[in-house]
C-alpha cells in the first residue's frame, strides 16, 4: 500500500485523486491533506480518509474546520496558512505527494516535499514553468522521481516507456482548441467569462479552462515538456485535436510515432503517476475506437491564439522569464474572471509585462529570484490593467 499526501484536495485534481484512493483502498492510503478554503468539503474529506495531518491555506478558516471535525478521533494535526501547507508536504512517511494546487502557490510546497525525499506526482504545471531552474537540480540532488500527472505529459511519459536513451526526436502536444476553437477570430472581442468557461471536452477549474480558451495552457505545457523531457523548443509542436482522444504523441529517431489514447478522463494520468511503474486494473469505461468516431487534426491559428507565441518566446528566453510569463498569465486571467478586463486583454498584458522584464531578466535564477519575479509580474499586470482601463475610459469619452 502506497502512502500518499495530496495538496489541493478540494480542487478538481484533488477530488479525482481521492476518488482513486477510495476505489483502491488496498493500494493507497492518505497521510496528509491540504486544501484552500472550502471548509465543508475539506471536513468531509478528513472524515472519510482520516489523514494524520491536514492544513487549510486560508488561516481564517481554521477555527471553522476545527469545529467541523471536532468529533473525529483521533484528531489529525491541524495547521493553516502557507507554512501549514508546506509542513503537510514534507510530513511523515508518505512516499508520493500529488500536487494539485493551482498556480505558483504550489511551488514552495512541492520544493519542501522534494527536499523531504518524496516522489512527486506533478499535476501543478506551474512548479516547473516558474521554478524549473531550481526544481530540477533539487530532484536530482534528492534522488526523487518527478512523474507527470496531467494528461498530455502523462501520455508522453507513457509512450516513452521502453524507448532507448536518445531515441526521442519530437514531442507533439495535442490541444482540444478550447471554448473558441470554432469561433472566428473577429468574434473574440465579444467574449464573456461564461463563454470562456464552456470547455467542449474537459471538466476543469476556471483558471485552467480560461487557459485552454487562450491556448496558454498548451504554451505552458510546451515549457513543462522542455523541462520534463529535455527537448529543445524547436522539437515540441502543438496540434489541435478536437476529440481529445489522443492525449499526445512522440516521434522517434526512425520517424515512428507513438500515441496514448483514451476517453477524456483526468483519473487515468493521475492513477498512472500514483502507481507507476505498476498498471492497476480499473472498471472505468474502455476506449471504443468505433464509438469515438473520426479523429481529426489541424494546425493552431496563431492569430487566434497569441499566447502560444508568448510562451515559446519566454521558454526560449529561459531563466526568470517563464516565471514572469506564468505569473502575468495568472494575474491577467484572474482579472478577466473578475470581469475587470476583456478576453483579448489577457495576451496584451502578458506581452507587455514580459517585454518590461527583459531589462531585469535573470538567466540562472535562484529561488528568491523566481519568487521576486513572480510578485513583480503580478503587480505589473495590475498596474498595466489600471492604465488600460483609464485609456479605455478616455477613448469612450
Amino acid at each position: 500500500m502506497k502512502a500518499i499526501t495530496l495538496l489541493g484536495s478540494t480542487g478538481s485534481i484533488g477530488t479525482q485523486t481521492l476518488d482513486i484512493v477510495a476505489e483502491h483502498p488496498d493500494k493507497f492510503r492518505i497521510v496528509g491533506l491540504a486544501a484552500g478554503r472550502n471548509v465543508e468539503l475539506f471536513a468531509a474529506q478528513i472524515r472519510q480518509f482520516r489523514p494524520e495531518i491536514a492544513a487549510i491555506s486560508d488561516p481564517q478558516k481554521l477555527f471553522a474546520l476545527q469545529e467541523a471535525i471536532a468529533d473525529i478521533h483521533p484528531q489529525p494535526i491541524l495547521l493553516a496558512g502557507e507554512a501549514g501547507v508546506i509542513e503537510v508536504a514534507r510530513y511523515g512517511d508518505s512516499q508520493s505527494v500529488v500536487t494539485g494546487i493551482v498556480g505558483c502557490a504550489g511551488l514552495l510546497p512541492t520544493i519542501a516535499a522534494i527536499e523531504a525525499g518524496k516522489d512527486i506526482a506533478l499535476a501543478n504545471k506551474e512548479t516547473l514553468i516558474a521554478g524549473g531552474p531550481v526544481v530540477l537540480p533539487l530532484v536530482e540532488k534528492h534522488g526523487v522521481k518527478l512523474l507527470p500527472a496531467d494528461s498530455e505529459h502523462s501520455a508522453i511519459f507513457q509512450c516513452l516507456q521502453g524507448v532507448p536513451p536518445q531515441g526521442l526526436r519530437k514531442i507533439l502536444l495535442t490541444a482540444s482548441g478550447g471554448a473558441f476553437r470554432d469561433w472566428p477570430v473577429e468574434k473574440l472581442a465579444q467574449v464573456k467569462v461564461a463563454d470562456a468557461l464552456k470547455h467542449p471536452n474537459w471538466s476543469m477549474g476556471k483558471k485552467i479552462t480560461v487557459d485552454s480558451a487562450t491556448l496558454m495552457n498548451k504554451g505552458l505545457e510546451v515549457i513543462e515538456a522542455h523541462y520534463l523531457f529535455g527537448m529543445d523548443y524547436d522539437n515540441i509542436e502543438i496540434v489541435i485535436h478536437p476529440q481529445s482522444i489522443i492525449h499526445s504523441l512522440i516521434e522517434l529517431q526512425d520517424t515512428s510515432v507513438l500515441a496514448q489514447l483514451g476517453w477524456p478522463d483526468m483519473r487515468l494520468p493521475l492513477l498512472y503517476a500514483m502507481s507507476w511503474p505498476e498498471r492497476i486494473y480499473t472498471d472505468w469505461p474502455r476506449l471504443n475506437l468505433v464509438k469515438s468516431g473520426d479523429l481529426t487534426f489541424r494546425e493552431p491559428d496563431h492569430q487566434k491564439y497569441p499566447c502560444m507565441g508568448l510562451a515559446y518566446a519566454a521558454g526560449n528566453a529561459g531563466g526568470s522569464m517563464t516565471a514572469v510569463l506564468n505569473a502575468a498569465n495568472e494575474q491577467a486571467v484572474a482579472l478577466f474572471l473578475d470581469e475587470k478586463i476583456g478576453f483579448l486583454d489577457i495576451p496584451r498584458l502578458i506581452e507587455l509585462v514580459c517585454d518590461r522584464h527583459k531589462i531585469d531578466h535573470t538567466q540562472n535564477p535562484c529561488l528568491d529570484d523566481i519568487l521576486a519575479a513572480d510578485q513583480w509580474a503580478r503587480k505589473e499586470v495590475l498596474n498595466a490593467a489600471d492604465n488600460l482601463s483609464i485609456k479605455q475610459v478616455i477613448s469612450v469619452g
